[in-house]
């Protein structure tokens, strides 16, 4: 059994409109959400073992508070930033066997609709929000459309 997270990066500031979409930071509430959340994973017993990010800024901040608390490293995908749901779900193919709870942070709309895809279940993606999704595999290679089941849904307002 693996659980994968499919987390959306915290809220991003639009206040400079010369700044590059993939540099985008994140806002006030972003630097406050995204601690808070990665708290609340620890602390709900959720035993993450290993984060791949998007490399846009705010993911990868995000990305980084969950690191914090768990004592972990985030690896960079370049393929997560702006991906399709197909994207998403190949990355999650290839992570490592050994972690057996892994997070993916990323963008919508591709992860709102990687959680229909891996689960069948249609659920809005707020910024911030992390679905968890139990997948009865033993090689995260076996991973396919369908093969997930939706166990919670944690949103930063919930």
């Amino acid at each position: 059994m693996k659980t994968l997270l499919l987390a959306r990066h915290a809220k991003s500031d639009w206040g400079d409109p010369s700044v590059r979409d993939h540099d985008r930071p994140l806002n006030a509430r972003g630097l406050r959400d995204a601690p808070a959340m990665a708290s609340r994973l620890r602390d709900e017993g959720v035993r993450l073992r290993h984060i791949v990010s998007s490399t846009a800024l705010r993911a990868r901040t995000t990305a980084d508070e969950y690191a914090a608390v768990f004592h972990l490293e985030v690896a960079d995908e370049p393929a997560l930033y702006a991906a399709s749901p197909r994207t998403i779900l190949a990355v999650a193919a290839e992570l490592p066997d050994e972690a057996e709870v892994a997070m993916l942070v990323g963008h919508n709309p591709g992860m709102t609709d990687a959680v229909a895809e891996l689960t069948g279940d249609h659920v809005e993606l707020p910024t911030c929000a992390v679905a968890e999704c139990a997948i009865d595999i033993d090689a995260w290679a076996e991973l396919i459309e369908g093969s997930g089941r939706l166990i919670a849904l944690r949103t930063p307002r919930m």
